[in-house]
């Protein structure tokens, strides 16, 4: 490595300040600010901050003791408003690369609300917490003030269910704050022993826990773990997906709900459990598919159990290889999608070759997916109405959006 003195010219798309080396390429180096300038450790394009020189009037104390060495975040240091800017500018830059320039991109929504309400912690050797960033090293965590306050003892709980089921190598453990208590999966262990499940039962009694699961197998439960779907009560699957925050879901329901209203039959596409399609059923006759089986479920018995919903079909099927085709899509007039990071180009194809579809709401966690998935819609006669950012991810570059397209 050699040391060098560069000048952060702006901040890069995953939260890292960019110098340049001097003949044109970038150097990415974490924790830093546009216009600072750093003695910097130099290996290849990336760089670790040895010394600041100069720092930026946007520069804040962070909050967490644990930043600059924890990887879960990287803006911490960043005053609210240009970092806002910049997460606004994220998806501006990815629909402009697709050719979309002049699409009315709005300011982000703030939906961190009480904070992140579920969490995933890696334990190993008695320690929990999250790896360094670009790193396998364990960072150790006893808080993580992003996280909803119902998760302070996430760690200490990820730590006494790995060390009593015999973990012998480093375990994850998923924690999801529901209405009803916290939902515990340890993700990679089968079937434990009796005398494990016993002391599991005991780990649940201290910290109140409400659910227990390995891998997919229930352990205990004391009391049904609950969230609340537009006044649906819905038991999630063990690890199954949330929204990170309770008020970034409040978020995107608001802007999807309204954008559909009025459209006699939709499909919720990428469904989950039903964040949308449990709204969406008070308005409308609802579709609802998604790949992962025990998520559609949840939502048909969520469906069963709700009076007054309009009538909800739901189906397993993996629309990433078998995205749902024009005719199936026959009588369909309003369509949601929600697909994973890598998008849904493939389904964004037959949206526009279904004639009936007249509205389109696209929701995405990745700006360069998205940007790529509305270039199809539009390139195929939808007008991309307006895009929303919804910050539900803090201190991160992750940035949700949702984009209303019509024609």
């Amino acid at each position: 490595m050699s040391a060098r003195q560069l000048a952060i010219s702006h901040m890069g798309a995953r939260g890292e300040g960019v110098a340049d080396d001097g003949r044109g390429a970038a150097i990415y180096v974490p924790y830093t600010l546009p216009g600072e300038t750093a003695e910097v450790e130099v290996h290849g394009q990336r760089g670790w901050v040895r010394k600041l020189i100069g720092t930026s009037p946007e520069r804040v104390e962070p909050q967490c003791r644990h930043f600059g060495r924890c990887g879960g975040c990287m803006t911490q240091h960043w005053a609210h408003a240009p970092y806002a800017a910049w997460k606004r500018q994220l998806v501006v830059d990815a629909l402009a690369r697709r050719g979309l320039a002049d699409i009315d991109v709005a300011a982000p929504v703030d939906a961190h609300g009480a904070g992140r309400r579920r969490v995933t912690l890696t334990v190993d050797k008695g320690k929990a917490g999250f790896m360094a960033h670009r790193s396998h090293d364990l960072v150790q965590v006893e808080e993580c003030p992003v996280l909803a306050p119902a998760l302070n003892n996430a760690p200490a709980i990820a730590v006494a269910l790995a060390r009593v089921v015999g973990a012998r190598k480093a375990l994850k453990v998923h924690v999801l704050a529901s209405d009803t208590g916290l939902d515990c999966e340890l993700i990679g262990v089968d079937d434990p022993e009796l005398d494990a499940r016993v002391k599991v039962a005991g780990v649940a009694e201290a910290f109140d826990l409400a659910r227990v699961t390995a891998s997919g197998d229930l352990l205990i439960e004391r009391r049904r773990p609950l969230l609340d779907a537009g006044g649906v009560a819905v038991t999630p699957p063990p690890g199954g997906f949330a929204q990170a925050t309770a008020a970034g879901e409040a978020a995107l329901a608001a802007l999807v709900v309204p954008a559909l209203e009025g459209h006699g039959i939709v499909a919720d596409l990428f469904c989950g459990w039903g964040t949308f399609a449990l709204r969406l059923a008070r308005q409308s006759k609802v579709l609802a598919l998604d790949s992962d089986k025990a998520s559609v479920t949840t939502l048909d018995t969520a469906v069963r159990g709700a009076p007054g919903l309009k009538p909800v079909v739901t189906r397993a099927r993996d629309l990433m290889g078998d995205p749902l085709t024009a005719a199936e899509l026959k009588g369909v007039t309003g369509v949601v999608f929600d697909p994973p990071r890598a998008g849904a180009a493939a389904q964004a194809a037959e949206l526009v070759s279904a004639p009936g579809v007249a509205a389109v709401v696209g929701v995405s966690c990745d700006a360069g997916t998205f940007a790529r998935d509305a270039g199809v819609l539009t390139d195929g006669g939808f007008r991309l109405e307006r895009v929303v950012p919804v910050d539900q991810f803090l201190h991160s570059a992750h940035v949700e959006m949702v984009g209303v397209f019509t024609r």
